[in-house]
C-alpha cells in the first residue's frame, strides 16, 4: 500500500540535538509529519500510548533504553509490528549490523549519512509499506 506523502507521519528518535534538527528540516521539506523523541524511556511510553507513524527513524545509542531494545518493543506491539523501522547509528561494525536487523528493523544507515540516500530509503519503505 502507497503511502501519501502529505499524510506520511515519521517517528525520529534521535538524541543529538544537531542530527535531530537537520532530519526534520530535511523530512518536513519533503512533505512528511515528524515527531521527535530524544531518549529511549520517552519512546517506549509514546508506542505504549500512540498509534503508530508509517515509519521510525531510530538511532541505536539512546538514553536509557537502546535502540535493539526499542526495535523489540515495536515488534511486540500488535499496532506497529508492521512499521517499518530504519536505524541510524555511527556504529558500523557488521556485528551491530546484524544485531540491528536480528532485532526487527527493516534497514540501516551508518552515520554520518547522506541525505539523498537517506531520503531514498524513506521514500522506498513509505512506497511499499513495508
Amino acid at each position: 500500500m502507497q503511502t501519501d506523502t502529505l499524510s506520511a507521519s515519521i517517528l525520529v528518535v534521535e538524541d543529538d540535538d544537531h542530527i535531530s534538527q537537520v532530519l526534520r528540516f530535511m523530512l518536513e521539506r519533503q512533505g512528511y509529519r515528524v515527531t521527535h523523541m530524544a531518549d529511549g524511556r520517552a519512546v517506549s511510553d509514546y508506542i505504549a500510548a500512540n498509534g503508530p507513524p508509517n515509519l521510525v527513524l531510530l538511532d541505536v545509542m539512546l538514553p536509557y533504553v537502546d535502540g535493539f531494545e526499542i526495535v523489540a518493543l515495536i515488534r511486540a506491539q500488535a499496532s506497529w509490528r508492521e512499521v517499518p523501522v530504519l536505524m541510524l547509528t555511527a556504529k558500523n561494525t557488521e556485528r551491530d549490523t546484524v544485531r540491528a536487523l536480528d532485532a526487527g528493523a527493516n534497514d540501516f544507515v551508518i552515520k554520518p549519512f547522506q541525505p539523498q540516500e537517506l531520503l531514498a530509503r524513506v521514500r522506498r519503505f513509505l512506497r511499499t509499506g513495508a
